[in-house]
């Protein structure tokens, strides 16, 4: 028996022991198993003394057990990343992807399922290892899918397998979609303390849509929380899945995840074969490095691909030679050759941003395919608003930063707009508030950008006298009150699970937001589902904060837009000092006009630095002024140096100044300062 210590960690080849255990190792094998000291169940247990200089006295060092020839922890992985680039029949391939709500254990799952397999090793392991951004770690979410290559040995033979981990936030189902596009199967993730919440039903509608084969894991089973049985009989009842051979884990303990990579291969198959057919390959994601170009991740389709082959995107017509291809492991590793069923990324030194877009079709040049593949749905962006440099020097930058950044998230929209208030900026669209604020951070932190962010809007739709609809997602661009017959907004059915202590705050939730109650059901005897219409304009503020607060946590959402209706809705307009304000312009429903613009004159009032003359605020429907507050004057003291005298003569010198208000009042500017303008965008995205 030779021991080895590396960097901390205690390696033993074990050549008697290995014999032994042969045929029990090779069902469970991996290139190299790895399990920490902590392990609950250690393959191999030692005592020994050489041990006690790294732990106390007496302790059990629990041991990876390595091949014999392994001779370091460094050999071990670049062996490990050779044999997960070796190919594999494309029968032996399987894709899949992992499915959740938001924080029922994806990331940590990956992570186990890279550790076992020996995709990472032991020593760069990290907590979410697949979320690379510092945004993800510090908040605790999955923003972007990353995609993994994992070789694993089930019944001797090598199988490679391709995982996808996805988001769990509503904001993020695009995400989601793509990843699945690119799949055969998908792991259902359902956390066993808190069972089945509403982006389990949209994650999983999306995988029944796309015909992938479902596996439910359920996650956690090691908390003292956990339900396995009421869980798995929720999944059963609400979603429809046969759950009897559900599989119990604890991604945390490393429970279970030899039992899901080999139902992984059991159940989900393989891709198509067919590498004898013309290259297509189809575009999932794609991000812009500054010193290779566009780095493009795709999934072969048909036909095979080699380094150096001159390339097409069928979008686009661009051609490129293949500079260097290859796997995500999760690293990129280079490889000379890619088939049909495997998925890699693609350098070609590409420049030009709008050559590579996510959804288009990849074929050789010489030898086309005769048509493209079907790609994907365009995003549809729910919610709107302005992004405007702090520095209007600036604003060429922020362009190219919105355009690399739609690279790597192709749910981004963005147009020019010009503000009076703002100077040159861009109107960006959104799937929902929570990409709107990721988006924005990004920018800053990717591209070192300061940023101006205004009011969260919706896109209306205004049918006008003469027969013309507009649609307008700036209160600037609303037709005149004459020229208009009416205005539509869009609705959006949203469901809601709870448990059943907080039905009735929701439900006060809901209606507060102009919702209309559609359903109430009990998918469990503690749990519950409520479906109301709402306007998506009502949802764009804290509609999610407050759910999450008056229901302490518990409640999750889902929503979908159903489409638009007419609703009594009118432009709020602005006046400081009789000149209206555009970019305070908002438009509202007539029931909330009031309140919205008392809010917001009360904190103009407080904003605006006072003047030599009175300034009149106003919110302003039309003509009819609905809600106002005046700025007093400075005013010097004139009756300072009339120490006596007739009053007549105070009079005349207070007359005097009067009209000189009056005329400064009449030719005088008011100018809103920055602050102010940040101020009361702020506060439109709490009242509105």
């Amino acid at each position: 028996m030779a021991t080895e210590i590396c960097g901390g960690s205690l390696f033993l080849s074990v050549k008697t022991e290995l014999q032994r255990q042969k045929p029990f190792l090779h069902s469970q094998r991996t290139t190299t198993t790895s399990t920490r000291f902590n392990s609950s169940k250690p393959r191999f247990s030692f005592r020994s003394s050489n041990a006690s200089s790294f732990h106390h006295r007496n302790s059990s060092v629990f041991c990876r057990v390595a091949t014999s020839d392994t001779l370091s922890d460094s050999e071990s992985t670049a062996k490990d990343g050779q044999d997960r680039l070796s190919k594999v029949p494309v029968s032996n391939i399987r894709n899949f992807s992992i499915i959740a709500h938001i924080d029922h254990g994806k990331s940590t799952l990956a992570d186990k399922l890279l550790q076992v397999t020996g995709t990472v090793p032991q020593r760069e392991m990290k907590e979410q290892f697949l979320d690379n951004m510092d945004l993800e770690r510090e908040r605790g979410i999955t923003i972007k899918l990353q995609a993994a290559r994992m070789r694993y040995v089930f019944e001797n033979k090598p199988y490679c397998l391709n995982l996808i981990d996805t988001p769990g936030h509503v904001d993020f189902s695009y995400e989601v979609s793509r990843s699945l596009a690119a799949c055969e199967g998908a792991l259902l993730v359902v956390d066993a303390s808190q069972g089945v919440e509403a982006q389990t039903l949209a994650n999983v509608y999306l995988a029944l849509a796309n015909n992938l084969e479902i596996i439910p894991v359920l996650n956690k089973i090691d908390l003292p929380g956990a339900e396995p049985e009421r869980v798995i009989k929720e999944i059963e009842e609400v979603i429809g899945l046969d759950c009897s051979n559900a599989i119990l884990c604890s991604a945390k303990e490393g429970i279970g995840i030899m039992e899901i990579l080999n139902e992984i291969v059991a159940k989900i198959p393989p891709p198509a074969d067919t590498s004898k057919k013309p290259l297509r390959a189809l575009i999932f994601d794609s991000y812009y490095d500054p010193y290779r170009g566009i780095i493009v991740y795709f999934r072969v389709v048909d036909g095979t691909i080699k380094k150096g082959d001159r390339v097409t995107f069928m979008a686009s017509g661009k051609d490129y030679f293949a500079d260097e291809i290859g796997v995500l492991s999760p690293n990129q590793l280079q490889a000379d050759e890619l088939f049909a069923g495997e998925v890699g990324y693609l350098s070609a030194s590409i420049r030009t941003v709008a050559d590579a877009r996510v959804g288009d079709t990849i074929t050789h040049h010489f030898i086309k395919a005769e048509s493209s593949l079907p790609g994907y749905e365009e995003a549809t962006p729910m919610v709107f608003c302005g992004l405007f440099p702090v520095d209007a020097d600036q604003f060429p930058d922020l362009r190219d930063a919105l355009e690399k950044l739609q690279l790597n998230d192709a749910a981004l929209k963005f147009e020019p707009e010009t503000s009076s208030a703002m100077g040159f900026g861009f109107r960006c669209g959104f799937l929902g508030l929570l990409h709107m604020e990721i988006v924005q951070e990004r920018l800053e932190r990717e591209y070192n950008l300061s940023l101006i962010t205004t009011a969260p809007s919706v896109v209306y739709r205004v049918t006008c006298v003469n027969g013309d609809t507009v649609e307008c997602s700036n209160p600037s661009l609303l037709p005149e009150p004459g020229k208009r017959k009416s205005i539509e907004e869009p609705v959006v059915k949203i469901e809601m699970l709870t448990p059943k202590d907080y039905i009735g705050p929701l439900m006060e939730l809901a209606q507060e937001r102009r919702g209309q109650f559609k359903e109430m059901k009990f998918i469990t005897e503690i749990r519950a589902s409520l479906t109301y219409e709402l306007p998506l304009a009502e949802m764009v503020g804290d509609f999610f904060d407050q759910l999450k607060s008056r229901s302490k946590g518990y409640a999750s959402m889902e929503y979908t837009v159903i489409g638009y209706k007419e609703s009594d809705l009118t432009k709020l307009d602005i006046q400081i000092n009789g000149e209206c304000v555009e970019p305070l312009a908002t438009i509202v429903h007539r029931d909330k006009a009031y309140s919205v613009g008392r809010a917001l004159t009360l904190k103009l009032k407080e904003l605006i630095p006072r003047q030599m003359f009175k300034i009149p605020i106003q919110a302003c429907i039309g003509a009819k002024v609905i809600a106002s507050e005046s700025l007093s004057a400075i005013r010097k003291d004139v009756l300072a140096k009339c120490y006596g005298g007739d009053i007549t003569r105070k009079k005349k010198l207070l007359k005097k100044q009067a009209e000189g208000k009056k005329r400064m009042k009449s030719i005088g500017k008011v100018d809103v300062p920055q602050e102010a303008f940040m101020a009361v965008l702020k506060l439109e995205k709490e009242v509105i």
